[in-house]
């Protein structure tokens, strides 16, 4: 039995290196599909996979492995999504997939200007995503708008989506998109339409979102009890971070809508003219927001400068009255030995009356003219 038991063992430990020698060996296999692959949990690949005539393959292949296949096939391409992948891991991908240095030093720090580059048979774009942040009271400190970044490299045989931020989920992108073969067979740039048409939707979400918190913060102002100054600067903040996530988006959109890229399918760019005009949209209705919140602004502006004036009128007219009785004590405060009433019986009780009165008389006086 222990004979049994060593040889058994022996043969096991001959067989590893065989199987680790025919996995780097190339196969002839083509239509065998990826067999799966465990990622480490600190990686930041969310989703790897091969797709053929826009079907999805069974597995979770590594993207060197899925890369090779879809060089075997006619109509295929690889779909990598990553989430905040490390610079050396990112690195990795760039060297089996070929990406230029300037575009991976782009991807790894992130926060980049919305942008369209071309590196010899790659496409680098470049999408700022947004969300609104709920809150209940908008106030100087309210978070109303958080932005991120999208990244994707587009290749006839790979597009590689990286995500900074948890302003815009993909998962969900590429969960629809799975169920539209026909759109999916596109390739690469299929999978491009999808993310920027729901960036472009969570746009038009957070500025209907945004429109509700403009149209409170100007029912505010405009109430008896005004508005705060501060609250408008941050909302108008948040409108500007909004913008240079939307704005910047709409050269390279229309860049692809009107066919100055090469490479995308007819089908594709009709499809991209549809989100282009909806990101126009959403530029209109930000433009039309900063002019409205520059009016809330001036409005208040000037109504803070009429409260001004208001309380330095009511100052004055209580100067007045003040000023007034001043006058009258220091006229009988004079050490003249002639001086009327100086000497009366009355002289001090009368004097008192004359500035109880005067005062009464002026504070009418300013009432009915609306200083006090």
């Amino acid at each position: 039995m222990a004979d049994r038991d060593g040889n058994r063992g022996l043969s096991r430990a001959l067989k590893a290196p065989v199987r680790a020698v025919s996995r780097m060996l190339p196969r002839n296999d083509v239509d065998q599909p990826p067999t799966a692959h465990e990622y480490d949990d600190r990686s930041g690949v969310v989703d790897c996979a091969l797709y053929v005539d826009g079907v999805r393959q069974p597995g979770r292949p590594h993207y060197a492995e899925a890369l090779r296949q879809a060089d075997q096939h006619e109509n295929a391409f690889v779909w990598i999504g990553l989430h905040e992948p490390s610079a050396a891991e990112f690195q990795d991908i760039a060297d089996t997939f070929g990406l230029h240095e300037l575009a991976v030093e782009d991807t790894i720090k992130a926060r980049q200007r919305p942008k369209l580059e071309r590196y010899e048979n790659v496409t680098f774009a470049v999408l700022r995503t947004a969300r609104y942040v709920e809150h209940r009271e908008l106030t100087a400190q309210t978070e109303v708008i958080e932005t991120g970044d999208v990244m994707m490299f587009l290749a006839p045989k790979f597009v590689i989506t990286v995500r900074h931020g948890d302003a815009c989920k993909l998962a969900p992108v590429r969960a629809d998109l799975e169920t539209r073969k026909d759109l999916m067979a596109h390739g690469p740039w299929a999978v491009f339409h999808a993310v920027c048409d729901n960036v472009v939707d969570i746009y038009l979400e957070v500025a209907s979102s945004m429109e509700d918190d403009l149209d409170e913060l100007e029912e505010h102002v405009f109430s008896r009890e005004g508005g705060d100054v501060q609250r408008i600067y941050q909302l108008k903040r948040e409108l500007v971070e909004f913008k240079r996530a939307v704005f910047p988006l709409q050269r390279p959109m229309s860049a692809l809508a009107t066919g100055q890229v090469p490479g995308i399918p007819k089908e594709i760019r009709r499809y991209i003219r549809d989100v282009a005009d909806h990101l126009s949209r959403v530029v209109e209705q930000l433009s039309s927001y900063d002019d409205l919140l520059n009016s809330i602004l001036q409005a208040r502006l000037a109504q803070v400068t009429v409260e001004q004036n208001n309380d330095m009128r009511k100052i004055a007219a209580w100067a007045a009255i003040a000023a007034l009785q001043t006058a009258i004590a220091g006229v009988y405060g004079m050490n003249f030995r002639f001086m009327p009433e100086l000497h009366w019986r009355y002289g001090y009780p009368g004097v008192l009356v004359l500035m109880v009165l005067s005062a009464l008389v002026l504070h009418r006086m300013f009432r009915r003219s609306g200083w006090l």
